[in-house]
């Protein structure tokens, strides 16, 4: 349908565009979008929306002005990074915050979603890596403890609103998968690394394993698979980066 109104404009990546027309939120994805992908995003939403989690609800998968569209409620509040930036006073209170709702985020399941071992898989294959640390790298993932717990796959303070009732939603589902925790946990990590906050990632890192009694070294096992699975996707200025991490054979 073509109804919906196309002029606020929350956010432009490189193959979308998110709008807000009044309590609701379009995805709008350029061509290169298949069918299968877009229904795939659109059933991860649907199947964490069965969960007892607060997130955006599915409206509909349309089609506007010929572009696969995906609508979603629009949630009032504040983005927890935002709240970050505003408030530095309480950048730990906020920190600790977003370690918990993590933490509790990894307690449900959810069936509907893919495996993240075979996700991570496939995109170790695609990344690029020669031969003998792709072979190094697949070889640990198999390796890793097999889990089927909820794992967001973008798990940062901008994808947690916190609403005027103090109420806490997490948005943008389109990288989930069910499997280990702690792939989750490594793949935010390296998402702080990424913006160039490394103080607030090892911030991050050793409150995490501190409330969840975890030895660092487990999340750290993670890294360099997690890092070569984002290749494939990664913009050019994050590829020396990624390669660095996915490429370090022993964590000390």
């Amino acid at each position: 349908m073509d109804n919906y109104k196309l002029e606020k404009v929350i956010t432009v990546r490189t193959a979308k565009t998110i709008y807000r027309d009044g309590d609701k939120v379009i995805k709008l994805l350029n061509e290169e979008y298949s069918a299968p992908n877009v229904l795939s995003e659109a059933l991860n939403l649907a199947a964490v929306g069965e969960t007892k989690l607060k997130v955006p609800k599915l409206v509909e998968v349309t089609k506007i002005k010929g572009k696969w569209a995906i609508v979603w409620e629009y949630v009032e509040g504040t983005p927890l990074d935002q709240l970050m930036t505003k408030n530095k006073d309480k950048a730990q209170e906020y920190l600790e915050r977003f370690v918990d709702i993590q933490i509790d985020m990894h307690k449900y399941s959810a069936s509907w979603l893919p495996l993240l071992a075979e996700k991570m898989e496939r995109k170790i294959k695609a990344s690029g890596i020669d031969a003998t640390c792709r072979y190094e790298l697949l070889g640990r993932l198999a390796g890793m403890p097999k889990n089927t717990k909820l794992c967001h796959g973008d798990f940062n303070p901008s994808n947690i609103i916190i609403t005027d009732k103090d109420e806490v939603y997490i948005i943008d589902w389109s990288h989930a998968a069910q499997g280990e925790p702690l792939a989750d946990i490594a793949h935010t990590y390296l998402l702080f690394w990424l913006s160039g906050n490394i103080s607030m990632a090892d911030k991050y890192l050793a409150l995490f394993c501190k409330k969840s009694d975890t030895p660092k070294q487990l999340v750290q096992n993670w890294l360099s698979i997690v890092a070569a699975s984002r290749l494939p996707n990664a913009r050019n200025e994050e590829k020396e980066f990624l390669l660095s991490w996915a490429n370090v054979v022993e964590y000390q």
